[in-house]
């Protein structure tokens, strides 16, 4: 195993690094307060073909991969800017249509993906279903060449930045009672699409949404990939969605280090910096390996992924671990800090309610570790 950094991936951090460095925390700070969308360092690092890294060439993108969208994802949010909707956009959205949308579908959303000009979100989350996915109760049916979509979804994020969605309906059922699916994507502004936003107490720059769909009518090339194919369609798209969670997680760590180590150099008490004392330095170290461990489980992950490789365990791995250090890493941080930790000046507590919703969202540890022990350790279903 080589575990240096190609050239073209070390140019790829520097540049991503030097586009987002001049936006930064204080930026990142004033967005998460006024819940604004941090859309000038999405439409930056777009313009300069970032944002749609993992997207064909021939479509505007870069052309690489999963490895690829991680480092992007990861220098952003070690700059400062963690960018929350790449995990939906990016991860799912774009991977989805590439790998199943008609060439109609690729021409008509890729481009714009990739240059950063749209966004499509991801809907699959129902308030009375949670992470059991075959109880979805949102359907499509068929009538005549359209399909109709009632039903509706929960904490689906960025609505009010996205041009479409990337829906998760059930349009039919199994032998065993469970649901088949289908995907459809969905113009935000489409007709019977109601949208209410969910108050939340975490500062972020991205919105959460309630969806609502009235017998929202689609046209038939509004389905991707197959009908009732979706269950497995949509899990191409899941382990993107965790190991670009992981990857900002990592970025964020790394910033919310970078900030600290610097505090504890610059402050002085009794004399000498605080970063002398064990008792500082030891939580900030120990953060600082947790990190690392976690950035190898997501190269790994994205390795795996752009092979064509099972992903899955490595991909759940990667999350768990990335959440972990990511609030580890920033509670360090604001210990390191003191009272200055909790202030606005310093902006470290966007950084904990993001790295603490994504020790929840999009997957939760504890489904994590209930996956380990099935799947990895064999033990018996726990649910």
């Amino acid at each position: 195993m080589d575990f240096s950094e190609l050239p073209e991936h070390e140019a790829l951090i520097d540049a991503v690094g030097s586009i987002v460095r001049p936006f930064g925390g204080k930026y990142y700070a004033e967005h998460s307060l006024n819940r604004e969308p941090c859309d000038e360092v999405w439409l930056a690092l777009g313009a300069a073909g970032f944002v749609g890294v993992n997207i064909p060439e021939q479509y505007g993108g870069g052309g690489g991969g999963m490895y690829e969208l991680t480092l992007v994802c990861e220098a952003s949010a070690a700059e400062g800017v963690p960018l929350l909707l790449m995990l939906v956009s990016a991860a799912i959205s774009a991977e989805v249509i590439t790998k199943y949308g008609t060439d109609a579908q690729r021409e008509r959303w890729l481009p714009s993906l990739a240059d950063g000009t749209s966004k499509v979100v991801f809907a699959i989350t129902e308030p009375g279903a949670g992470s059991n996915t075959r109880m979805m109760s949102t359907s499509a049916r068929r009538d005549g060449d359209d399909w109709v979509l009632s039903g509706s979804k929960y904490y689906i994020s960025g609505v009010d930045e996205a041009n479409a969605l990337l829906v998760v309906a059930r349009t039919g059922t199994d032998a065993k009672g469970a649901a088949q699916l289908s995907l459809f994507l969905v113009p935000t502004d489409a007709p019977g699409l109601e949208k209410t936003r969910i108050e939340m107490d975490i500062l972020l720059p991205e919105r959460q949404y309630t969806l609502f769909f009235d017998d929202v009518r689609l046209p038939a090339d509004a389905l991707v990939g197959e009908a009732d194919a979706g269950f497995q369609q949509v899990f191409h798209g899941l382990n993107p969605e965790r190991i670009i969670g992981a990857a900002i997680c990592v970025g964020m760590a790394r910033y919310a280090l970078a900030q600290a180590s610097q505090y504890a150099r610059d402050r002085e008490v009794w004399g000498v910096p605080i970063g002398s004392h064990q008792g500082i330095s030891h939580p900030l170290a120990k953060a600082a390996m947790e990190t690392d461990l976690a950035a190898l489980m997501v190269r790994k992950a994205a390795w795996l992924h752009d092979n064509g490789m099972p992903a899955a365990e490595a991909s759940n791995t990667a999350k768990y671990a990335a959440a972990e250090a990511a609030l580890a890493a920033i509670d360090a941080a604001i210990q390191t800090h003191g009272g200055n930790g909790l202030s606005h000046e310093y902006g470290l507590v966007p950084y904990w309610g993001m790295a603490r919703m994504l020790r929840i969202a999009p997957v939760s540890r504890e489904m994590i570790l209930n996956y380990i022990a099935q799947h990895s350790l064999k033990l018996p279903r726990s649910y």
